[in-house]
């Protein structure tokens, strides 16, 4: 059975104007061209939907039946076509994003709540992960949009440019260094260090600058988040490295006191990362021009 949605829409016009002039000017079509529609939708369904006589048209009880389900269809159908158009103009849809805890902790909670209020129908799908599986699951397309500190990732993935950050030393309150406003890699090698979980790039940049300097970082243990990290250090069982964002939402919940480092790969840049063969769906593509603006600005 093929029902004509334009045959179903015309039908319903002329249950609400009871006439069929009437509907045939609504639609901009002619009565002859009325009257054929709904002989034709008669055929299909194999029932009378009108009882004709010389006095007119009078509708069966199967038009009334017709009538409400027919309503119904259309509204489903103008439904889909509608999230068929937003998903086009990118207002509709699911985005999946990676990204590491630097941009998660310091940018990402306003960024999204602002996004979403402006598009509740697109779906954000978040997951943490350290900088280089970022670019590896963007790359195999196990996501679509990825965060990242700016580096070399290799040909199939392309980064934009998004945020900067700076990477300060939290220690406890009553710390040597605690009263020094900043301080160098020397002086952060002297003490046991509180730091990330393994592959993190912090803890690889301190690895790399204390080897630079021929000695070894004092890593007295690793855990998964800031919040741990600052509670380990506030506890006094090291010092610890993260960005000044992230430290800035313990600092006055913990005993800690914030130091900056004067070191130049102290200052970070953050970039996107996006498949380097494909363009973007429009959702996503959304999601991207949004984290720009906002970093922008």
């Amino acid at each position: 059975m093929n029902l004509d949605p334009v045959s179903l829409r015309v039908f319903v016009a002329v249950m609400e104007h009871g006439t069929i002039a009437a509907a045939g000017a609504q639609h901009h079509i002619a009565p002859s061209a009325v009257s054929r529609r709904l002989a034709e939708l008669e055929d299909v369904l194999r029932v009378p939907l009108f009882a004709r006589s010389n006095k007119g048209m009078a509708p069966t009880p199967a038009a009334f039946a017709l009538r409400d389900l027919a309503r119904g269809l259309i509204n489903e159908m103008e439904g889909i076509a509608q999230q068929m158009r937003d998903y086009g103009r990118g207002t509709r849809g699911q985005v999946r994003v990676v990204a590491n805890i630097s941009a998660i902790t310091q940018f990402l909670p306003r960024e999204l709540q602002a996004f979403l209020a402006r598009h509740p129908q697109v779906d954000v799908r978040l997951q943490e992960q350290i900088s280089s599986a970022v670019a590896r699951s963007v790359a195999e397309n196990a996501a679509d949009l990825g965060i990242l500190n700016d580096g070399d990732y290799g040909d199939a993935v392309r980064l934009l440019p998004y945020r900067e950050d700076e990477l300060v030393l939290a220690v406890p309150q009553g710390h040597p260094l605690a009263r020094r406003r900043q301080v160098g890699i020397d002086a952060l090698l002297g003490h046991d260090v509180v730091g990330m979980h393994p592959g993190s790039a912090i803890n690889q940049q301190l690895t790399r600058a204390a080897a630079e300097r021929g000695r070894a970082l004092r890593l007295r243990m690793q855990v998964s988040s800031y919040d741990a990290l600052c509670q380990m250090v506030a506890a006094g069982l090291g010092v610890g490295v993260l960005p000044r964002g992230s430290a800035a939402l313990f600092r006055g919940a913990l005993p800690l006191r914030i130091v900056a480092l004067t070191e130049p790969w102290a200052r970070r840049r953050l970039a996107l990362c996006v498949r380097a063969d494909e363009g973007l769906s429009s959702v996503a593509q959304l999601l991207v021009d949004h984290l720009r603006t906002e970093a922008q600005a």
